[in-house]
């Protein structure tokens, strides 16, 4: 399978839970980056998100890799430590909120809900927070990773 057929079924079983992409990645890095001054409050490494497995199955039509699904849930101010999802092609859709996020040297953007971005295999994740100190905030997020791999590892402190 190419990986242009695997990101479409991605997109489908997103679909299938209630997700649908919703603009172009041009419009809203057009619209939708965050200035500095509306990054959510310091102290945020308190109040780290939760996650849910949904789903982990190995794909049958793509040996040594497993698709899994998971909702994380910011709470308000709420972020991720800088991170990596090793070698897992990643996609993220916001089911409810607003999350900043920012991928290696691009500019941080703060995506609403319905809403989304991918991530490519060795991307470093620097930015994962709630937009908001006030609203909590959910992610849809979904890998294609190979088996048995570790699906985040937090930069050292």
């Amino acid at each position: 399978m190419v990986p242009s057929q695997i990101v479409g079924r991605l997109l489908a079983i997103a679909a299938l839970v209630g997700a649908t992409a919703c603009g172009s990645n041009d419009e809203r890095a057009a619209t939708a980056t965050t200035p500095p001054s509306a990054a959510p409050a310091a102290n945020t490494a308190s109040r780290p998100p939760s996650v849910n497995i949904l789903l982990q199955q190995a794909l049958p039509n793509a040996e040594g890799k497993t698709f899994t699904s998971q909702v994380v849930s910011f709470p308000p101010g709420a972020a991720a430590p800088p991170h990596r999802h090793g070698q897992a092609f990643v996609y993220a859709y916001v089911l409810k909120g607003t999350v900043r996020s920012q991928v290696d040297d691009d500019p941080a953007t703060t995506y609403r809900q319905g809403e989304n971005w991918f991530e490519q295999p060795g991307a470093h994740h620097v930015v994962a927070a709630n937009a908001s100190t006030t609203e909590p905030a959910e992610l849809l997020v979904v890998y294609v990773s190979t088996t048995g791999d570790s699906l985040q590892s937090n930069d050292a402190n």
